[in-house]
């Protein structure tokens, strides 16, 4: 007995139904490709659709945190007595040392040329609180609040980031090490950040 839901050879689609079938499906993906996937995922518009959708902002969004992200990798490879800048290369370390170990209160003040990033640190001991303050003259930047140490075999240890004009909280160090802030101007203008610390650091580093 012959089942009923097996298909007969007639009802059974051709080689040329099946080729055109395969080639009409990679217009489709190919279309997709150039008009969503690069204008989304890269920030690459070819036809000019992408941005009447946003897609392309959406790309470049992305493209920015990878550079973010990069940078900031960057600066933690350095060690703990010399810094880098946002390319990963060794610069001068200017620095405040307490002769008594008081608590200490700063007000730093730095200056980002569009896309261009910078980061201040605090030497910090377990446990120790700091409150802090900061904010930028102009638009937005994107802040990454981290901390690392040579002593704790900690690379890099995140307690915040984002996109913010100013922002205030305290800083409590996780362990022995370096806390602070690495920031971005994704502005297309020239930014001044004003960072305020005030608590028990023995050391603040301006990283450029």
């Amino acid at each position: 007995m012959q089942d009923e839901d097996t298909p007969t050879p007639q009802e059974l689609p051709t080689t040329g139904a099946l080729l055109r079938s395969t080639v009409v499906a990679a217009v489709v993906a190919a279309v997709l490709l150039v008009t969503v996937v690069l204008p989304a995922e890269y920030g690459i518009d070819l036809t000019g659709i992408g941005g009447v959708t946003g897609l392309p902002r959406m790309g470049e969004i992305k493209r920015l945190l990878s550079q973010d992200a990069g940078a900031a990798g960057a600066i933690e490879s350095c060690e703990q007595d010399c810094v880098c800048n946002a390319e990963g290369i060794a610069t001068a370390l200017p620095a405040s040392r307490p002769a008594d170990g008081r608590r200490l209160e700063h007000e730093t003040t730095v200056t980002l040329a569009p896309d261009k990033a910078t980061e201040v640190k605090l030497v910090m001991s377990k446990g120790a609180t700091v409150e802090y303050s900061w904010s930028s003259d102009g638009g937005a930047a994107f802040f990454d609040l981290h901390g690392d140490s040579r002593s704790a075999n900690v690379d890099y240890h995140r307690y915040s980031k984002g996109t913010e004009q100013s922002l205030e909280g305290q800083l409590i160090a996780a362990f022995d090490g370096n806390h602070g802030w690495f920031w971005r101007n994704r502005s297309p203008e020239t930014i001044s950040i004003t960072l305020r610390t005030k608590g028990a650091y023995s050391e603040i580093r301006e990283m450029k």
